[in-house]
């Protein structure tokens, strides 16, 4: 887990909101039902630690600063997980991808390596990946 201050600040300002409505309900209910102090702040206190707990699971959606681009896995390296002529599928950093051959390629036998030179949608356009060759 490598979160920053920056993403930390960003994900509690994001949150803040809520509790300040939540606060502003329970206020409002307050005034009409007969309810402890006490109860109020705990459903406040409960809020934010689910907001604490939450935050492990949720923290990349807030890190906007994370280089990401739609071609990330150009570059790539894998395994051909089928006989591709000209698609089937690759196996790409744990991650099992739907391929295909670039045009004019021959086709790619299963447990070959391959490198990702393209991305068309959610298919990976790869060649025969050659050790010398980068």
């Amino acid at each position: 887990m490598k979160w920053s201050a920056r993403v930390v600040v960003r994900y509690a300002v994001l949150q803040l909101p809520a509790v300040v409505l939540l606060v502003l309900i329970l206020t409002l209910v307050r005034r009409w039902a007969d309810i402890p102090a006490w109860f109020v702040w705990g459903l406040v206190g409960l809020w934010v630690v689910k907001d604490v707990i939450m935050f492990p699971f949720v923290w990349r959606a807030y890190d906007t600063d994370r280089t990401r681009t739609a071609n990330s896995m150009v570059g790539s390296r894998g395994i051909a997980k089928d006989r591709l002529a000209p698609s089937g599928y690759i196996r790409v950093c744990s991650e099992l991808w739907r391929a295909e051959v670039m045009g004019g390629d021959p086709p790619i036998e299963r447990g070959q390596r391959v490198r990702v030179r393209g991305i068309c949608g959610l298919k990976l356009l790869v060649q025969p990946d050659d050790a010398g060759t980068d």
